[in-house]
């Protein structure tokens, strides 16, 4: 049997309960794991330390999680799991566009972020990042509301961007057309079921420029959306 080497998961966690028990899970896992508590520490240890994923807290003593992702991307491109109990849009959109490569709302089950790590791990591995055009490497941009894998990328509109990035995020989640009104016109406009499949069938024609051979949106008849990569002739 093939032995794989144990990976190392640096938890930058202040809370100190919680920190130890996704600890535990992870152990449970066969991971390795290090605690820091302290924002001022993750990089010097880092730039002396291997280390495979980051689950990095927003809220940390004396740097935040902002910060720190955005001097980690400097030096490593280290995968990056940001926590949070801010749940504020902007806070979840600022860290991805620093290079984070998901993000999970406090409180939390350790048994999900353990999940989410191995999904991250997979996707972010050599093997992943050599292959051809994958769904996996879908990078959103708050800022300019582009989409993109690898060297091409195509542009969104406002509503467009903000049905993928509802939907990405939260891969297999079925969404009901009105939980995605309600994410998008949050003036509390009055639209209609059919405003959303317009805007669909719109962003489907955008993302198939990109990912040609994957079908990215799916619809549940009489239920809604959710998204998940799928190969064509599987769909």
């Amino acid at each position: 049997m093939k032995h794989t080497a144990q990976k190392t998961v640096l938890i930058v966690e202040d809370e100190a309960k919680l920190a130890s028990l996704l600890s535990e899970y992870l152990a449970l896992a066969d991971y390795a794991t290090h605690i820091i508590a302290d924002g001022l520490q993750v990089v010097p240890w880092l730039r002396t330390n291997p280390a495979d994923l980051i689950v990095l807290d927003l809220m940390l003593p004396n740097r935040d999680g902002i910060e720190l992702c955005r001097d980690i991307r400097q030096f490593s491109n280290i995968p990056i799991i940001m926590t949070t109990a801010r749940i504020e849009e902007i806070d979840r959109l600022l860290g991805l566009a620093l290079g984070a490569d998901d993000y999970i709302c406090k409180p939390y089950s350790p048994r999900e972020v353990v999940a989410r790590i191995k999904a991250v791990l997979r996707r972010t591995s050599p093997e992943q990042q050599a292959a051809p055009a994958s769904p996996n490497l879908l990078i959103l941009d708050p800022r300019s509301y582009r989409v993109s894998v690898g060297a091409q990328s195509i542009s969104l509109s406002t509503i467009e961007f903000m049905l993928l990035n509802t939907l990405h995020h939260e891969p297999l989640r079925l969404f009901s057309r009105n939980q995605l009104m309600d994410n998008i016109y949050t003036d509390q406009r009055v639209v209609s079921d059919r405003t959303v499949d317009s805007h669909i069938k719109k962003l489907r024609k955008k993302l198939a420029l990109l990912l040609p051979d994957y079908e990215l949106i799916h619809a549940m008849y009489g239920a809604g959306y959710c998204y998940e990569a799928r190969l064509k002739q599987d769909v």
